[in-house]
C-alpha cells in the first residue's frame, strides 16, 4: 500500500471514529480552500505551453449549448473533442525546481510556489475531506473532488456553504440538483457606476427577450459553445435613445448583454443568500472553516511545507487533518467527562485508545494516545454510584 492510500485509510478512520460517537454534524457543510507555501523557488521558472485544464462539466455544458444552438438554427462543429477536454493550451508560469506546484500571486504579495488544499469541514470544525492541488489552479477547477467525497460519504449534507470564488453557474446547479441548497455570498458587480446594471433588465421567459429600462428588446440572437447567451438591441431603436450613454452601447448603437445558461441556477442561489437562514449560515464560516485554516497554519505548521510533489504533499495535509480530527475528539471526551469521579479512563478504538487520565493534585486531565487498547479501570469505589 502506498502513502496516499495509507493516509487517506487513517483519516477516513479517525472521521468514522467520530462519527461514531456522534460529535460531527455534516448537515451544514463549508468549502474553502488555503494555499500552503511550497520549496520551489519563484527565482527559477519556465514559461511552457500546457493544455488546459479539462473541467469536470465541460462535455455536459457543450451538450446543452449544441441543443440550444440548433434550436436558434445555428451551425454546431463536429470536430470537437468528446472527452471534454476542450482543446487548446494556456501559457503557465513553471517552477523547474516544484513543477507540480504553481506559480502563486494574490492581492499585493508576492509571487511564491504554492499548494492549495481545498477542504470542506462541518459546523463544529471537524473536517470532511480535503483535495490538494497546483497554487494557481483555479478553486472552481478542484471543488467537484471535494463535493463528490462529502456527498458520497454524507448523502445527508443538506447545505453546502462556500466563498465567492465558487460563484458559478455549475457550483450553483450541482448542490440544487442532489437537494441540496448552495448558500453563495454577495459579489460586487464589475463595470462603471454610472451605467445600466444588469438587474435593471427584465427578463420576458415567454418571449425569451430582456426588455432595457425604456422597454426595448433585446433579442436573444445566439448561444456561445461555451454557454453564454448573447441578447442584442435594435441600432435603429439606440441610437435616437436618450439613456443611450447610461446603456453603454456600442458605436453602431446596438447594446449586448451577455448571461449564461445556468443563470438560472445563479439567480436562485442569490435569493436563497438574502433569507435569514441564509445569512445566519454564512456568516458562521469565520467560526468553522477559517478557524481550521487558522489552527493548521497557526498550531500545526501548516503554512510552509518541506515536501515536493502533489502526492506527497496530500499525505501530508491528510495526516495534519487526522491529527486535528484526533485531537479535537480528544479535548471533546475530556470536556464532558467528569474527573472528580474518575482516576482513569479509556474509550477504546479499533487500532487504539484514547486515555484520560486526571492529576488530583491540580485537576488537570491529560491526554494520552495508545496504540494498544487498555482495561477500562472502575472509579474509585466499589461500584459506578458510588459518589
Amino acid at each position: 500500500m502506498d502513502l496516499p492510500e495509507l493516509s487517506g485509510e487513517i483519516f477516513a478512520h479517525i472521521l468514522n471514529k467520530t462519527l461514531n460517537h456522534q460529535l460531527a454534524g455534516p448537515k451544514m457543510v463549508f468549502i474553502d480552500g488555503t494555499h500552503i507555501k511550497a520549496p520551489g523557488n519563484k527565482k527559477k521558472y519556465q514559461k511552457k505551453q500546457a493544455a488546459r485544464t479539462a473541467k469536470a462539466y465541460g462535455q455536459q455544458l457543450r451538450e446543452e449549448a449544441a441543443a440550444e444552438r440548433e434550436k436558434l438554427g445555428k451551425k454546431n462543429d463536429d470536430g470537437e473533442a468528446a472527452d471534454g477536454s476542450g482543446g487548446g493550451t494556456v501559457r503557465k508560469t513553471v517552477s523547474t525546481t516544484g513543477p507540480e506546484c504553481g506559480m502563486f500571486a494574490k492581492g499585493g504579495h508576492e509571487r511564491q510556489s504554492a499548494c492549495e488544499a481545498h477542504t470542506a469541514c462541518d459546523r463544529h470544525g471537524w473536517i470532511l475531506g480535503v483535495e490538494v492541488t497546483a497554487g494557481n489552479a483555479n478553486g472552481s477547477t478542484a471543488w467537484d473532488a471535494v463535493y463528490g467525497q462529502v456527498t458520497g460519504r454524507f448523502p445527508e449534507a443538506a447545505f453546502i456553504v462556500m466563498d465567492a470564488g465558487c460563484k458559478t453557474p455549475w457550483i450553483a446547479k450541482k448542490p440544487l440538483e442532489d437537494n441540496c441548497i448552495p448558500i453563495l455570498p454577495y459579489t460586487r458587480c464589475k463595470g462603471r457606476k454610472d451605467r445600466f446594471r444588469p438587474w435593471d433588465f427584465t427578463y420576458d421567459r415567454l418571449q425569451d427577450c430582456f426588455a432595457c429600462p425604456k422597454g426595448q428588446a433585446l433579442r436573444h440572437t445566439t448561444t456561445g459553445k461555451d454557454g453564454k447567451r448573447m441578447h442584442r438591441s435594435s441600432p435603429k431603436l439606440c441610437q435616437c435613445c436618450p439613456c443611450r450613454q447610461l446603456c453603454s452601447a456600442n458605436g453602431k448603437g446596438r447594446r449586448l448583454l451577455t448571461t449564461h445558461i445556468g443563470q438560472e441556477h445563479l439567480d436562485l442561489a442569490e435569493q436563497l443568500r438574502k433569507t435569514r437562514r441564509g445569512k445566519e449560515m454564512y456568516s458562521l464560516r469565520k467560526e468553522s472553516i477559517e478557524r481550521v485554516f487558522a489552527d493548521a497554519k497557526e498550531k500545526h505548521g501548516m503554512r510552509y511545507t518541506r515536501h515536493r510533489g502533489l502526492a506527497r504533499v496530500s499525505t501530508w495535509v491528510r495526516l495534519k487533518f487526522a491529527v486535528m480530527n484526533l485531537k479535537k475528539s480528544a479535548l471533546w471526551f475530556g470536556k464532558f467527562l467528569d474527573p472528580s469521579r474518575f482516576s482513569l479512563l479509556s474509550f477504546r478504538y479499533s487500532s487504539g485508545s484514547l486515555l484520560l487520565a486526571d492529576n488530583p493534585r491540580n485537576g488537570i486531565i491529560r491526554t494520552f494516545c495508545a496504540i494498544r487498547p487498555f482495561p477500562l479501570i472502575e472509579p474509585h469505589g466499589s461500584s459506578l454510584n458510588t459518589a
